[in-house]
């Protein structure tokens, strides 16, 4: 069985990629080693999806590229 991690007391940092302004905030927390658990600023008491950090870190990666994030496969 697959545990979720309790991430309430968890320190959260708004992504880089965030707009800076007041909509599309990302908030990413570094507080758990092997996962990477993401919220959205707005709506912060609706959770938070959690992605292993390899998975996370691969999907940095695409951004920074430039790669097509609508793309499926």
């Amino acid at each position: 069985m697959t545990r979720t991690p309790e991430v309430s007391t968890t320190t959260w940092r708004k992504s880089s990629y965030s707009d800076g302004g007041d909509n599309n905030c990302v908030e990413v927390s570094d507080d758990h080693p092997g996962i990477v658990p993401v919220r959205d600023s707005k709506r912060p008491d609706d959770g938070a999806l959690i992605f292993s950090a390899s998975s996370w870190s691969a999907f940095m990666a695409g951004v920074k590229r430039g790669a097509d994030l609508h793309a499926v496969g």
